[in-house]
């Protein structure tokens, strides 16, 4: 029995079509990814499958015992403060009474009792015991403890991959019997994308997942459903079995309408024919015409590709970068340790690690953006470099989108030649009527156009892409990745999407812990072939061959156990977090240290360095009370 059936939907934005009398079903243990060009409505439908929007037309049926959970591409987690709070969301009307249990336990933890908490507690207790809701609290916790997240950890303190792990966690809690993903991949760098492969293949209900990274779909997907010019079609198998399906659907299409068009085109000359045709005219002709011409006018043809082409700079020299034992840290923190490399023109260089590994950090060192602490950088001659922000950062929300193109111009130059701005904007499917429409009118998918655009409409001999997977459709990754295979400046790309990397570069810089990096000759799989194993490091190594001498000091009895007081205590256990807290700030400043534009600022430039100086101060402090409490409770 299906858990979910859409029959004869239909949803229009003005009078553009997402969906038009179409029809999707959905059983259990299925795995859908559903597909499609930016813009068709992928996440309306999801929407509207999650209950948060209604059709136009037609009906949507869901299961009795059925339930649901999104997963949106931003998730917010409103009112909650930690984590437990926001993966307890995912109950319902269950959550505050566990929310309010965690909270007064909490509090008695931590020493502190009264008759008012006491009582408080005993009439939670009770709320709980006759929702039936210990069960519950007790599903909370090993989902917690599945995907390694610290319940008691501040929402603030998390990084976007993170955040979207916690995410993850709040719908499953409710095991749900439709869990329904919207770019889960987003924000996840490789580990996260790996172990969310795992979840869904061990997930028991039916989930839809709407990406565009190929090769996650090659692994999860059972069914592949996409959606196109207002249809939802289903292909069986994975998205490798869709693109040959597809293929041949599109080429039985194209034949289809080749027919057509012939048989009306004849007709049309029938109808035209002089007063001896009228005379004969069979009128059931006519009125067959009359309905062919409809039916033209209704059908909808493919949308256009994108007409990706590069303005080519002047020719860099041989050498674009030579690094000779360079070191970069940001405090105690090590981003970059005794790292060489030597880089030529047309080389397409892929940089794998870690969210927070110090990828653009790298990045910016070889290009000279960033000054190294130790070691050498030679940049080569003659070298001119485009910039591809996965912030987006580079687009002016108000400005009009020709404005964006060419401020100032009505034309683009392209090798030599000149293109009119509106025509060059068709060729990334934007329509003239949009080409004065600000930039805040768009989608994700739509920036991430304008600004490869952008990109490519400068002269430029080395072009850096940070991200530039997120938010494009499929098929215009394919033809991004056509161009860069053919381009013959430099390419450096920062991505999670293994067949990007595959389809792209032709060496991969690394990170191997420590502040390490090592060059892998090939892409993504070749690297995963030749990487060392798992939890093996340059600087474990050392520590493996470099065993600690042992102490000639004759063992000291171990001193009898102090307790601490109350607020030593306290102050204990909050050291942790106020760690973590400092951790973060610092990896923000640093984030911030390390934008160029940055350094226009003088004033604000030494206020941060000033607060990292602190930081360091305090975490130094910090860890020295720890250890002097952990002495302490040791006997020391």
């Amino acid at each position: 029995m299906p858990i979910l059936t859409l029959e004869n939907a239909c949803l229009a934005f003005g009078h553009f079509a997402l969906l038009d009398h179409t029809e999707l079903v959905l059983d259990d243990g299925e795995r859908v990814a559903l597909i499609g060009r930016n813009g068709t409505g992928k996440s309306s439908l999801l929407q509207i499958l999650a209950g948060n929007s209604r059709l136009d037309d037609g009906t949507l049926w869901h299961r009795d015992v059925a339930s649901v959970a999104f997963v949106a591409q931003e998730p917010s987690f409103v009112g909650a403060h930690t984590i437990f709070e926001a993966v307890a969301q995912g109950l319902g009307r269950a959550a505050d009474l566990l929310v309010a249990y965690h909270e007064l336990t909490h509090r008695l933890a931590e020493g502190e009792h009264s008759d008012a908490l006491m009582d408080e507690l005993h009439e939670v207790q009770q709320k709980l015991e006759a929702a039936d809701a210990w069960r519950l609290e007790t599903r909370v916790e090993q989902t917690l403890a599945q995907l390694a997240l610290d319940g008691d950890a501040a929402i603030t303190s998390l990084s976007g991959g993170n955040l979207k792990r916690v995410a993850l966690a709040r719908a499953l809690v409710a095991e749900p019997s439709l869990l329904l993903l919207d770019e889960p991949t987003n924000h996840l760098d490789l580990d996260g994308i790996r172990w969310l492969e795992d979840m869904l293949m061990n997930f028991r209900g039916c989930a839809v997942v709407v990406t565009h990274d190929r090769r996650f779909l090659d692994r999860i997907a059972t069914k592949v459903v996409e959606l196109d010019r207002g249809r939802l079609t289903a292909f069986p198998g994975n998205f490798a079995a869709y693109q040959q399906r597809k293929a041949d659907m599109l080429a039985a299409e194209a034949q289809q309408s080749a027919k057509f068009d012939k048989f009306l085109a004849e007709e049309e000359v029938w109808i035209r024919q002089g007063v001896k045709a009228r005379r004969t005219r069979n009128e059931g002709r006519v009125l067959r015409l009359e309905q062919l011409r409809r039916d033209r006018a209704a059908r909808r043809d493919l949308q256009g590709s994108v007409n990706i082409s590069l303005a080519r700079g002047e020719v860099s020299g041989k050498l674009v970068a030579e690094l000779e034992g360079v070191d970069k840290a940001f405090g105690s923190r090590v981003v970059v340790k005794d790292f060489s490399c030597r880089i030529l023109r047309g080389d397409r260089i892929g940089f794998i690690g870690p969210n927070g590994a110090g990828k653009t950090t790298l990045l910016k060192l070889i290009l000279g953006d960033l000054e190294a602490d130790a070691g050498t950088v030679e940049l080569g001659t003659k070298l001119t470099v485009a910039y591809f922000d996965q912030f987006r950062a580079a687009l002016d929300e108000n400005a009009a989108l020709q404005d964006v193109i060419s401020p100032g111009s009505d034309y683009v130059e392209l090798n030599g030649q000149k293109k009119h701005v509106i025509s060059y904007l068709a060729d990334f499917l934007f329509p003239a009527e949009r080409a004065r429409s600000p930039v805040k009118s768009l989608s994700g998918g739509e920036r991430a156009r304008l600004l490869l655009a952008r990109l490519f409409a400068k002269p430029a001999n080395a072009i850096v892409l940070d991200e530039p997977t997120n938010d494009l459709d499929i098929e215009t990754l394919e033809l991004l990745e056509e161009l860069l295979q053919d381009y013959k400046g430099t390419v450096f790309l920062v991505s999670h999407d293994r067949a990007f990397l595959d389809n792209v570069v032709t060496q991969v810089i690394a990170a191997e812990g420590d502040g390490y990096w090592k060059e892998y000759v090939g892409g993504y799989e070749d690297w995963e072939r030749q990487r060392p194993a798992a939890g093996s490091s340059p600087a474990q190594a050392v520590k493996k061959e470099t065993p600690p001498a042992k102490s000639a000091e004759p063992e000291k009895k171990s001193a009898p156990k102090v307790k601490l007081s109350f607020k030593e205590q306290r102050e204990l256990d909050g050291l942790p977090e106020r760690l973590a807290a400092l951790e973060k700030e610092q990896a923000d400043l640093t984030a911030r240290l390390a934008d160029p534009a940055l350094y226009r600022d003088a004033p604000e430039l030494a206020r941060l360095q000033a607060r990292v100086a602190v930081i360091e101060d305090e975490q130094l402090s910090a860890l020295e009370r720890w250890e002097a409490l952990e002495k302490k409770v040791a006997g020391g």
